[in-house]
């Protein structure tokens, strides 16, 4: 037999077993897709009980899997999330949206990502109070799974938030893109977890808060949690309290906050109390201290009449009647002397505050340093009270 007349055999055999074996291969790939595509069922009802127990109750009204041959997507149609005592008041959110994308890799399947569906509705279900929440895009990602998670991010676009009130929605919240962060900090183990989170926030506003949060601002914060006792589904409130108990703080590495031209950056530890309350202090950097002080509308409290509880926020121990009597005798003594007084309430304050840092520069621009201090909850200013901060738990 001639070398021509193998080859050729030879050539017909390879023909024939080439596509026998890339149907093996087919018909191989696909029992292993089915296969996990079943087990994906499995972990999406593991998963979701366990994020019930840590007070995150997930339901679909229908739930499909497709994404054959490379990838798994979990459809959850009608899409509701359920926020169990996730705070110290115990208040529950209920969060209505249309459609949840899950998706991971066939190749890789601990890196797991999610699309949300805008828009969705967020009720209290206490007060029954109603929040028309939207996005352009919302999407999140979790890698590390089904172990415990090493990194873990949740992002939306052009969020806002607005209250129903009747057929009118109010608007309370938006921003052009907010970001969330976590990691376990290298290191770190599952026992005794550290915690690396990044919040960020792009062009945001929040209306009847504060007046200085009404104005867009820029805010990125970088922080470190210290003293949780393992990764255990639990509600945050207890993951609060073995924090306390293990003597674990929040560390603030990095906090920059732009409005305008007025900047802020902070750094410091924060503890928690026995009682749930934040504790600790912060060394604040300001550039554009003078924008803040107007911002507060001290001016306008005085002009307008300040009410009892506004003083207890801003100068404990002060009495309203007191403050209205000193500026009525200024203008009984020398008419317009409490007019003016008024008037300039902000460049005393600001000079009161100034008085209590030290000159700093910041990104090439006069600042002031001074500490922040937070005492069982309140957020102190030197003698002035400027906030008081709900507990942890």
């Amino acid at each position: 037999m001639s070398d021509t007349t193998i080859a050729a055999r030879r050539s017909r055999r390879s023909l024939v077993i080439a596509p026998v074996l890339l149907l093996i291969a087919a018909v191989g790939w696909s029992g292993f897709w089915f296969y996990a595509a079943s087990k994906a069922e499995v972990a999406a009802d593991a998963w979701a009980a366990r994020e019930a127990k840590s007070g995150r109750v997930f339901d679909c009204a229908k739930r499909s899997i497709a994404g054959f041959p490379f990838r798994f997507e979990v459809q959850c149609s009608g899409a509701s999330v359920a926020l169990v005592s996730q705070t110290a008041d115990r208040t529950h959110f209920t969060a209505k949206l249309d459609n949840i994308l899950v998706v991971a890799q066939a190749l890789d399947p601990r890196r797991v990502t999610a699309e949300f569906s805008a828009p969705a509705t967020v009720t209290d279900d206490r007060t029954q109070t109603s929040f028309a929440v939207n996005w352009s895009k919302g999407r999140s990602s979790v890698v590390g799974l089904p172990a415990v998670p090493q990194r873990a991010s949740i992002a939306f676009d052009d969020p806002t938030i607005n209250r129903l009130d009747g057929s009118t929605q109010v608007p309370l919240a938006r921003a052009k893109q907010v970001e969330l962060q976590g990691n376990l900090a290298e290191g770190s183990s599952s026992d005794r977890p550290i915690i690396e989170t990044v919040m960020r926030i792009v062009q945001g506003s929040i209306q009847d808060l504060h007046p200085l949060l009404s104005e867009a601002f820029d805010a990125d914060v970088r922080a470190k949690v210290t003293g949780l006792a393992d990764f255990k589904p639990k509600p945050w409130p207890q993951r609060f309290r073995e924090i306390q108990a293990a003597g674990g703080h929040i560390e603030i590495l990095q906090s920059r906050v732009q409005q305008g031209d007025t900047i802020a950056v902070a750094t410091g530890v924060l503890g928690v109390t026995a009682s749930g309350h934040l504790d600790g202090e912060l060394q604040v950097t300001v550039a554009g201290l003078d924008r803040v002080i107007p911002a507060l509308g001290i001016d306008k409290m005085l002009e307008e009449g300040v009410p009892q509880s506004t003083l207890d926020r801003v100068a404990p121990g002060v009495k309203a009647k007191d403050v209205s009597n000193l500026l009525g005798a200024l203008d009984r003594a020398i008419p317009g002397l409490g007019k003016v007084v008024r008037q300039n309430a902000n460049a005393g304050v600001a000079a009161g505050i100034n008085a209590l840092g030290q000159k700093s520069e910041l990104e090439g621009k006069k600042a002031r340093s001074f500490p922040l201090r937070f005492v069982d909850g309140a957020v102190w200013l030197g003698p002035l009270k400027v906030g008081q901060i709900p507990p942890l738990f």
